[in-house]
This record gives structure tokens, sequence and C-alpha cells, in this order.
């Protein structure tokens, strides 16, 4: 019997469960068999109904279809004792783009590719006729109920045609990365489908606060909203860019960290299509995605590449664009971060570049990166004063740090943790105060361990190892400690957060720097590192509130 995830899966009907069985059955022990398999991937959410990844054969990914299928003219049915209805679409292109985002994701954390891959539709309770032969869904790939005893001989039969195109089975090494990798990307999407249903609440009094606010705004082509760290400023953003695309507007919603994005594609993958922004990302992603090439092919440093190459070649493309491809409104989140060059490239990518919306939502003492910019809005900005995220405690402890006085909403809460290190030290002493956090019953997942300069090694070995989607969406899954930056933690958060001050670097982005770490903690912050500096950065007030002095 093959190992199953999970253990015992809530089938969305009849027919995949049959098919599961079936499989079940004739796996050997070393396959792995998934049901409802989901990746989010370039802001698209796909699932496949079953997936297969078998070492020394390869993967196959299942769409499944119960009832009685058939293909008439270019167009699939399905009948069952409610009549017949045509589906909406080819359950052999669902496969196929369902296989197509599974390897593109593995891949882009894989040293090694994944090589054999096969999309499959199976039809349990079809008898296919002898004649069945559609270009679009050949026999081979298409399997019906007098398929079921044979399934694994099916996909094995499929696979090894793979071997013709010089692609390679999978291993075993390929088959355990693959599994940890897809199980917390699924988490992670199961999390952001709790976050929707929890923002979705009637009774979350908070949220419909921050949904009037921004209905004040809703005769407002351009407006900048600011805030302080927790004021709800992200969650604002995916309020007004839902809001636009229900209008009807093309809208793009966009930051700068890799972080941000990547939870931004994982909760609107949870809106109905209709209310899912037509871009959802990174700036830099834009222009990459209109053709303005990979750093790869660029061949100036990294930072000319991001600083200024791209931001020129997005407003270049975007003038030779087609109209349908632009802009109505354009939402972005952490403007801080943003470059006057990358302003300048913005608007072009509105269909009206003088008068179509753009909404952004800054906090000008988050401003951690060597660069400065102003978004084009005259208007005076609107301001949120209310804390909702973290405990007053912790919040008054970065009240200092604040460009607006804010309105703490959350309960007291316990008090900041200090422990006295060195900067070198800061590191590791964080390390024993994350292992003695989970001995007081805290879950790994709750825990977020940031530097303020030099990045964890364990950081730093599960990007190499995952890439960054996959590190990312191992911080969504919340099943382990996250180590992380406070540069890229800007509009994130978790219920725990262990500081490590390990140095600034600079003397004048300490006290941003500072303010960004302080400020991520929802239940519990703890600060490791050298008192001086820390009262250095973020002045005597705050240093008084994190040592309790």
């Amino acid at each position: 019997m093959p190992i199953t995830h999970p253990d015992s899966p809530g089938f969305a009907s009849a027919a995949e469960q049959t098919v599961w069985e079936h499989l079940s059955a004739q796996l050997p022990e070393d396959a792995v068999l998934i049901a409802g398999q989901r990746v989010t991937r370039d802001g698209a959410d796909v699932e496949a109904d079953l997936l297969v990844l078998w070492p020394g054969i390869g993967m196959a990914v299942i769409e499944v279809k119960g009832g009685r299928v058939s293909l008439r003219e270019g167009r699939w049915y399905q009948a069952d004792r409610s009549g017949e209805r045509e589906l909406k679409k080819s359950p052999i292109a669902q496969a196929q783009t369902a296989k197509h985002h599974l390897i593109a994701y593995l891949n882009n954390a894989a040293s090694t590719p994944i090589g054999r891959a096969v999309h499959l539709v199976v039809l349990p309770y079809t008898e296919l006729p002898e004649t069945w032969d559609p270009p679009e869904a050949p026999r081979a790939i298409t399997l019906d109920s007098t398929d079921l005893p044979h399934l694994t001989d099916r996909i094995v039969h499929a696979l090894n045609a793979q071997t013709r195109l010089g692609y390679a089975p999978l291993d075993a090494l390929q088959c355990a990365y693959a599994v940890k990798l897809l199980r917390r990307t699924h988490r992670a999407i199961e999390n952001h489908q709790l976050l929707a249903r929890e923002i979705a609440d009637e009774g979350n009094a908070l949220t419909r606060e921050q949904e009037r606010a921004m209905a004040l705004l809703r005769f407002q082509d351009r407006a900048q909203i600011i805030g302080g760290a927790g004021s709800g400023k992200t969650h604002l953003a995916m309020i007004k860019a839902r809001n636009l695309t229900r209008r009807g507007a093309r809208t793009a919603l966009l930051c700068y960290s890799r972080g941000l994005a990547r939870h931004f594609q994982l909760l609107t993958s949870t809106w109905p299509v209709e209310e899912r922004p037509a871009y959802v990302g990174l700036f830099h992603d834009l222009p990459v995605l209109w053709g303005a090439g990979t750093e790869a092919d660029f061949g100036g440093t990294a930072v000319t590449y991001y600083e200024e190459h791209l931001p020129r070649r997005l407003a270049e493309l975007a003038a030779v664009q087609d109209p349908s491809e632009l802009f109505d409104a354009i939402v972005v989140d952490e403007a801080q971060d943003f470059a006057d060059i990358w302003w300048d490239a913005l608007q072009p990518c509105l269909r009206d570049p003088e008068r179509g919306v753009l909404f952004v939502f800054t906090d000008e003492h988050q401003t951690v990166f060597d660069r400065e910019g102003r978004a084009p809005i005259t208007l005076n900005p609107f301001p949120l004063d209310d804390n909702l995220r973290s405990t007053r405690t912790i919040a008054r402890t970065f009240a200092p740090l604040t460009p607006l006085e804010q309105n703490a909403r959350m309960e007291k809460g316990t008090p900041v943790r200090y422990v006295a290190s060195t900067a070198p030290e800061a590191v590791a002493a964080a390390d024993d105060v994350v292992e003695t956090l989970m001995d007081e019953g805290w879950a790994p997942g709750d825990i977020a361990l940031l530097t303020t300069r030099s990045r964890h090694p364990e950081q730093k070995e599960r990007i190499e190892h995952f890439g960054y989607d996959g590190y990312w969406d191992e911080f969504f899954a919340a099943t382990d400690v996250f180590y992380g930056h406070v540069l890229n933690f800007k509009g994130l958060e978790r219920p725990v957060v262990v500081l490590a001050v390990n140095g600034f670097g600079s003397a004048e982005r300490a006290p941003q720097l500072l303010y960004v770490g302080l400020s991520r903690a929802r239940s519990l912050l703890v600060v490791v590192g050298d008192g001086a500096e820390i009262w250095d950065a973020g002045g005597g007030v705050v240093w008084e509130r994190i040592s309790g002095g």
C-alpha cells in the first residue's frame, strides 16, 4: 500500500474515492498518493484531484469525473440521475493545467527538475466506446471503468512514453522533497481559506470598521492611506483591490516584498474568480510577465536590474501593450518601498495615466531601503489611527517610533521580554529563546525569529533548498519556526516574535528596522540584543519599555 496524504481524505465525490481505493490497492509501498493537492502560482489556484509520485517511474496528475461522461463535437458532457449538463472545462485541460503548475512550482525550488510527468483523466463510471480516439483526449490518457483494475499499469505505460522524449524517472529523494514542499503549500492554502472565512465573518467588528473606513474613500480616484504598523493597511489594500475588481475595473495589486506578495496571491485565490484582480504580486514581476527578461538575461548587477532596468522596461513595455492588458486601477501596499522611477513606470500601466485609479498604502517610518519616492497623489493623506494587530503592551513598546499616535484596540497582553546579548551573539541567544518558548508550550508554527542585520543561517538554507515560493509557503503553513529578516517581513505577523538585534548596518536606518521588528508580534515579543544599541536605535523610552526599566 502506498504512502497516502492525508490519511483520511474528505473526497469531493464518490468517484474520487473509488479511484483512490483502486490506486491504494495497486500502488507499491514506496509510492505516494495525494488527494486534493492544491498549488497557487502566478495568482492562479489549481487542484489535482489525485496526485501520484512514484520513485523510479514518475509523476501522474489525475482528474476524476463521475457520472457518464461523453465528448461530442469538442464539448464535454456529464450525465447522472439529475440529467445531463455540459462541463465548463475539458477535464483533459484541467489535468494538464494542474500538471504544468505543479511542475513549475516544484522546479522553481528544486536543483533537479521533475522528469517524467503525465496528466490523466479517469472516468470510473463511464465505459468509452471502442472507437474512442479524439485528438484532444487520446485513449492512453483517458481511462474508463474497464481500466480501474489496471490503473497502475496504465500510469506506467503513459509515463514510459516520456522516456522516448528523454525525461528521467522520479528518484526517491526527489519524491520525498516534492511531498514535503507540496504538503506545506497545501497547508498554506488551507490557512488562507480559514483566514478568508474569518475576515468574512459578520461578527468580525474590526474588519467591519476597516471596511467603513474604506467606504469613506469610495468616490476618490486617487488616495494615499497612511498608518503605523498593525493599523490594517494590508487588509484595506486587499479590500480596495477586491471592490474595484468587483465593479468591473481591471485592477493590479502590487507590493515590493516577496512574502507579502505571496500572501496576496494565496488570499486572493480564495475569492470568486470575478473578484480576483487581474494582476497580483511583485512590482518587479509585472515587467518580466510582459517580456522584460530575467536577471540572467540582463548581464548587469542585480541592483541595477531591479532598481533601474526593470522599472524603465516596465514603462517602455506599457507604452506598446495592447490596451486590454493595461489597468483601470492600481493598488500598492507598503508604498514607502517604491522609488520615484517606479512610480514613473507604474503610471503608463494605467489606461488613463492621468486620471486612472491609484490607491497607495504607506507607513513612512517603515522606509528601510536606501531609496526615496513619492506617489503621484496631491490630496492630503487619509490617516489610520488604530492598532488592530498587537496587544496593548506590544503596541505601547513601539509607539514612540510610529508616524501617528495609535489607539491600541487589543487586550493588554503579557509583558515584553528582554534577553541581554552582544550583537554577534544575538542569533545564538535567540535560538535558545525559541527552545525555551517551545518548552513553555508555544507551538513552533506560532514563532518567528527575525534578525536586523545578517540573515539567520537557517533562513539562508531554507531559501537555497526550497526557493522563495517554498520558503514563504513554509511561513504561511505555520507548522515550524520561521526564520526571517525584518526587511522582508513588513505586512506580516506571527503570534510570537523573537527579535534578534544583531546589528543594523546603518545608523540612519536603525530606528526603522527596530520599529518593523518590534511591531510584527501579536501576542508575545521577545527582544534579544545589546541594550546600548537598542537605546541608540529607538531612544530611551523604547528601551525602557523593552527592558522593563
